[in-house]
This record gives structure tokens, C-alpha cells and sequence, in this order.
């Protein structure tokens, strides 16, 4: 699933391409929406709101899209062919004399007023790129359900908008403590910390072509945890595991994260323990 970041570059890319010009093409291929038409009117801006996209059109409406797992937008020159996958996948068309945008496999597409979007984006928390940021309300929410899994908590838009599997999995690494720890359980100054790194990495993301949390410059390690079950961390060497956590694999280090975990992968059996002694430890970011 796209994470905050990619929602950006995305938005980013829309706006350049179709922003302050006239729709000559408009073509919105689901049922409710089949017939409307866009046609001529202008395309004022497309904003990001968490993992929501916004395109704001002339005459008060909106046209509101969210990728969740597989869907994308691609922009090509007018008159190209698009190369984002078979043609019956295309569920939205947007475009004007030099550029046309193609929405493949979007799960929820739906023009709405633009006056009304607080129906599909009101209940999400503050925005990890928004302009309108509140750190200290992120982590009341946060902090919200103390018998919460940190997890479970950073996944929920209604907590901080911007947040997918990725970036739960490398904020858990950093504050040194296990997805499945309960967020009451968090020392204090803790979720301070989380909520500050989760905004610091979203903002250093948005204008990289591939996303990194890690300093190190080493070829191939751009991430902590995520993707690299089995192979050695790069602080203390131990091999990554890789368990569920609700229905989303989570990446965690058994030697670096304090915590319960999960039932992890068949190649490293769970305890239901992280392995270490804490007979003096505490977590760190």
C-alpha cells in the first residue's frame, strides 16, 4: 500500500500535469460516475490528504481517489500510449493538450462536492505533510488506547494520516521497541520521539525517488527492517523476523526492539519472547 510520501509525489506529479488547464478529455469509468462530464472545465489543483487524493475541478467539485493496494495513477505526453497495465484496468482518464492522466485499478474513485470532503477526509488525523501539522494532537491520539499494539496505532488514520506498513515497521525499529508493544507501555517521551521521526521521514521522502530511513550508505540497505527477513541487522547483526500483525506482515529485530512479537516466519520459530535479558534495559530511539 502507497504510504504518505508516495500520496505526495503522486498528488505532485497530477498537479504539474493537469493543474490550471482545460480538461479536453475526462473519462470516469465506474458506474455512478460513468456519465458525467468533466469536459471543459478547469482542473484547479490536486492535493494530497494522508493517503487520499484530492482533484479539485471548477464549478465546486472534487474527484476523489485512494490507491490502497494496487491502484496508481500514471501520466503520459497527450497522445502516448499508456504502459500502466491492460487497458480494462484504467478506471479514470483526465487530460488536456500536452498531458493525459490514467488511474489503473483504483479502488475508490467518486466526484463529490468539493464542499463536502470533509465525508471522505474528516476523520483522518493530522496530516504527516500537511500544512496544517499538529504534533502534540498526533500523539494524543496516539496515545489514545494505551492497550493499543503500537502497530495497530500508527496504521490508523485517525491517528496520524500518512502512515503505511513501511514506515510502521522502521518507526517500531527506532523507538527500539516491537510493533505488538502496548502504546501505554511506551516510555516516556517515546511517542514524542515516534510522532517527530514519523514527520521527519515523511518530509525527507517526498522528493527522493526511493525511500530511505537508514544513514548508511551501503548498497542495498535503504530500509532497517522492512523487506529483509533473515538477512543480519545493521546495528547487532541478528537475522530480521517477520511475522502478522492483524493482516500485514511486520519486520522486526529480535536483538535491537524490546517487546512481545508475533508468530513469526517458519524459519525463525516464536517464543513469544524477543530473546535478550531486560533485566536493566529500557527502550531507545
Amino acid at each position: 500500500m502507497p504510504e504518505g510520501d508516495t500520496i505526495w509525489q503522486t498528488a505532485r506529479r497530477l498537479h504539474t500535469a493537469l493543474a490550471g488547464r482545460t480538461l479536453t478529455r475526462a473519462d470516469l469509468r465506474v458506474p455512478r460516475f460513468a456519465t458525467a462530464d468533466l469536459t471543459g472545465r478547469t482542473l484547479l489543483d490536486v492535493t494530497p490528504r494522508g493517503k487520499h487524493l484530492l482533484a479539485r475541478i471548477d464549478g465546486g467539485l472534487t474527484l476523489h481517489s485512494h490507491l490502497r493496494m494496487d491502484g496508481a495513477w500514471r501520466v503520459y505526453a497527450t497522445g502516448e500510449r499508456p504502459r500502466g497495465g491492460p487497458d480494462h484496468q484504467i478506471r479514470a482518464i483526465l487530460g488536456n493538450a500536452e498531458s493525459t492522466a490514467y488511474g489503473y485499478r483504483l479502488p475508490v474513485l467518486e466526484l463529490i462536492r468539493t464542499a463536502e470532503e470533509s465525508r471522505v477526509v474528516g476523520h483522518l488525523g493530522p496530516d504527516l505533510l500537511g500544512p496544517d501539522w499538529d504534533a502534540e494532537e498526533a500523539e494524543r491520539r496516539l496515545g489514545a488506547d494505551p492497550a493499543r499494539s503500537l502497530g495497530e496505532a500508527l496504521l490508523d488514520q485517525r491517528n496520524l494520516a500518512g502512515i503505511g506498513n513501511v514506515y510502521k515497521s522502521e518507526l517500531a525499529f527506532l523507538a527500539g521497541v516491537t510493533p505488538w508493544l502496548p502504546v501505554g507501555e511506551l516510555a516516556p517521551g517515546v511517542p514524542a520521539r515516534l510522532v517527530a521521526t514519523a514527520r521527519r521521514l515523511l518530509e525527507a521522502n517526498k522528493d527522493r525517488p526511493d525511500r530511505r530511513t537508514t544513514t548508511t550508505r551501503r548498497p542495498g540497505t535503504p530500509l532497517h527492517v522492512y523487506g529483509r527477513a533473515g538477512q543480519p541487522c545493521l546495528r547487532c547483526g541478528a537475522p530480521i523476523r517477520k511475522a502478522e500483525l492483524g493482516d500485514r506482515i511486520t519486520y522486526w529485530c529480535p536483538g535491537c526492539q524490546y517487546g512481545p512479537t508475533g508468530t513469526t516466519d517458519p524459519t525463525h520459530p516464536a517464543d513469544g519472547r524477543d530473546g535478550r535479558d531486560r533485566s536493566d534495559s529500557r527502550p531507545t530511539d
